[in-house]
């Protein structure tokens, strides 16, 4: 004892006297103003008073596991992480999930709260919030059977589809002791500096598999009706707010819609909410679905706001705070939900790890310049899942704030950026941001890169955000863009430039000269296809089945959104268009999700509309098995779930013999030859760099070259990797 008490007082002297957590960061910083009203948001900019403390403004950082949390040695990244966020504006913050005990753990050895050398590790991240003038909450979730480990608990012995490991149904003294559980742990988060805690109740996880006939199949007093389901639920706020007292925020992550077989109603949703108000609880939080629900949630292609009237619905039947959450990501949508009285709060989590500042851009009149998260789950959930930290795909400084810092330079460098897609935008950025003078070139007439192909892709709309951001930041940066523009080593030497990035990205691999017919005119790469050059007919042959050859199937086959052959080009080269998305009616007849708010079909189900695809498509992949196989983990699913319904035909383990007048003639894994009669043929086999601009070894102009994003692998296409590469770049110029 006496040892662990030593070893804790030098682990709180070590933090105290440890130098304020800065990052040091050179990006705009928008200062905190709390007093100000947005003139542009003004309900969103409201304080909120709860009695007994008052949030500054309506919008809340929601939970998002990071990684960092479950380690005690990354708690001072962990703080900086949430300091800057803080420094944004964020009125109230809420953490990835932390466990009340072992059982609970999301992964073995999980973030816990359990002990006092919890609380010095968690005291530095309160710290760094309350610096800033916000409110820090500590989430405690209990996993359930959604843990990933031999330790897993629920309300039934039923297995979870998420996790290898079989669940041991909880006794009645395994139920009162994760009572006592959640009470400790909220009393030591207090200790911490916590201003409160928000209990999890939804996504699946444990209290949601009590609440939901789904899992809970118990014949005792914890289960059976709502009444009994939701007694774990009720008896944990009671705990919690005996052992924290009066002046502490509780919030209570519900369900509002399951999503699931055997789900709750609207009418026991309503049920649990009033006994949780009347248990003590001061938030109401929505959450949507569970985990493993077969409707996508959060990914790009749900429509913005799509669950917020069942919020509203839940709202009308308490008289405490409701907050409004999922695909809410920019101030129009969030002030448009607080206006109509519809919640009282917004939480946005993968918006924050997208853009830090959020809340003072919106507030300051400067939306234009956030930094808009577009739901594509690449670096955040996706790596969650992988047990890898995470960090978001347009913003590579979330959760590596110490580590990747913008610092501004003393020695201002002449730096020119060849290329405008998302790598080269991104070098170009960071770069201005530190002090050097950059020039952009780009070839084409319009920046984007990559990016101008996924944008038109139904469901994938957000991509147009993340370029409007990167051209009104490199404006506001002063950063000279010359478009048009073929760059040469003449042009290079005459810049008398010290650094030179090359981004030039990549090209779609031709199988001209090594298919029969692959030069015919109704053969065209996808990129051809996406920017409006060619048109394609009734029947189409899609070559190549990776991400890619999935997106231009959902194109050619959705039946909402313009279609992109009635666009004149000069429309899609405009950073202000926004194609029409599809309406949330629409996205629920598709998905199967009831438009009525007090439903009462289990979990909120309905039977999915029939979809008649606009056109007949052929997937077709050389390699056998599956296709889809590489797509993301969060995401893939979804996109496998449309080309299905979708009616595209997908063929596997084929050979490409010769393409004709009358289609194209494959080898199928049977040996057999077929003709698959089609009136267009859509390549999607790859892409290769162009490289052509960086020097030979010995043969190096006096700049320093740097290659980046496709022009350095074009192996797969990944944003992700190339929005790194050129932050990295040029965060050590």
């Amino acid at each position: 004892m006496i040892a662990s008490l030593n070893t804790a007082s030098q682990a709180k002297k070590s933090i105290e006297n440890s130098e304020r957590i800065e990052t040091n960061n050179a990006a705009n910083t928008y200062e905190n103003e709390s007093e100000k009203v947005s003139e542009s948001y003004p309900h969103l900019f409201q304080p909120l008073d709860l009695g007994f403390t008052t949030l500054k403004n309506r919008v809340v950082m929601g939970s998002m596991h990071t990684g960092l949390e479950d380690r005690f040695y990354n708690y001072g990244k962990l703080a900086a992480y949430f300091a800057e966020r803080a420094k944004g504006g964020a009125a109230m913050m809420i953490t990835g999930g932390i466990s009340p005990n072992r059982e609970g753990w999301l992964l073995p050895a999980g973030g816990t709260m359990n002990s006092k050398l919890d609380v010095i590790n968690h005291q530095r991240v309160t710290r760094a919030a309350h610096k800033y003038d916000s409110k820090m909450i500590m989430q405690i979730l209990h996993s359930g059977r959604y843990g990933y480990h031999p330790f897993v608990v629920s309300a039934s012995p039923i297995k979870s589809p998420i996790s290898p490991f079989k669940p041991r149904k909880m006794s009645i003294k395994n139920i009162e002791q994760t009572v006592d559980d959640f009470a400790r742990a909220a009393r030591l988060a207090e200790q911490a500096g916590y201003d409160g805690v928000e209990i999890m109740g939804s996504e699946g996880y444990l209290l949601n598999q009590f609440l939901s006939r789904h899992v809970n199949k118990r014949k005792d007093i914890y289960g059976g009706d709502i009444e009994g389901r939701m007694k774990l639920a009720v008896d944990i706020v009671k705990a919690v707010r005996a052992a924290a007292g009066e002046d502490f925020i509780i919030l209570f992550r519900l369900s509002v819609i399951d999503l699931v077989k055997d789900g709750n109603v609207m009418d026991e949703v309503i049920i649990v909410a009033k006994a949780l108000e009347a248990a003590g609880v001061t938030i109401i939080n929505t959450g949507i679905g569970w985990h493993e629900a077969r409707v996508p949630t959060i990914v790009t292609s749900v429509p913005r706001a799509a669950f917020v009237d069942f919020t509203a619905e839940v709202k009308k039947h308490v008289s405490i705070p409701v907050m409004a959450a999922n695909r809410i990501n920019m101030p129009d949508t969030a002030e448009a939900i607080v206006a109509s009285g519809q919640a009282d709060l917004i939480q946005m989590a993968r918006p924050f790890l997208a853009d830090p500042h959020w809340v003072n851009k919106a507030k300051n009149g400067e939306a234009d310049r956030i930094n808009t998260c577009i739901a594509c789950n690449q670096a955040c959930l996706d790596h969650t899942f992988e047990s890898k930290r995470s960090t978001c795909l347009v913003n590579p400084q979330a959760c590596y704030e110490t580590e990747l810092v913008y610092k501004k330079t003393k020695k201002p460098k002449k730096v020119a950026v060849i290329g405008g897609g998302v790598a080269g935008m991104s070098a170009a950025h960071v770069a201005a941001l530190r002090g050097h003078e950059v020039t952009l070139f780009e070839a084409k007439d319009i920046l984007g890169g990559q990016f101008n192909y996924a944008k038109v892709i139904p469901g994938k709309e957000e991509f147009f955000e993340t370029i409007r951001y990167y051209i009104n930041e490199l404006e506001h940066l002063g950063v000279e863009v010359k478009l048009n523009t073929k760059v040469d080593k003449a042009l290079l030497e005459a810049g008398k430039f010290h650094h030179v990035i090359v981004a030039t990205g990549v090209v779609p691999r031709s199988l001209a000269g090594t298919l029969e017919g692959a030069d015919m005119p109704q053969v065209m790469s996808y990129a051809e296809l996406l920017s409006g050059q060619k048109s394609v007919g009734n029947t189409i042959a899609v070559i190549g089945a990776g991400g890619i050859g999935f997106d231009v199937s959902e194109y050619l086959t959705a039946n909402h959104g313009q279609a992109l052959d009635e666009l004149a080009p000069e429309t899609l080269k405009d950073p202000s268009y926004r194609p029409k998305a599809q309406s949330v009616s629409e996205w629920r007849e598709e998905w199967g999700v009831t438009e009525e708010l007090n439903y009462q079909s289990e979990g909120g189900l309905i039977k999915p509309e029939a979809i008649t695809p606009v056109r007949q498509v052929y997937l077709v992949q050389r390699t056998k098995g599956r296709l889809g196989r590489g797509l993301n983990k969060t995401t893939g699913w979804v996109h496998r779930a449309h080309v299905k319904s979708h009616g595209v035909i997908q063929v596997s383990g084929v050979q490409y013999e010769k393409i004709t007048a009358e289609g194209i003639w494959i080898t199928n894994n049977q040996g057999q030859s077929q003709l698959l009669r089609v009136d267009s043929v859509v390549v999607c086999a790859g892409q290769e760099s162009v490289v052509e601009l960086m020097p030979n070894v010995g043969d190096a102009p006096d700049a320093q070259y740097h290659l980046i994003g496709g022009a350095k692998l074009a192996a797969e296409l990944d944003a992700k990797r190339a929005i790194r590469d050129g932050a990295e770049v040029a965060a050590g110029i």
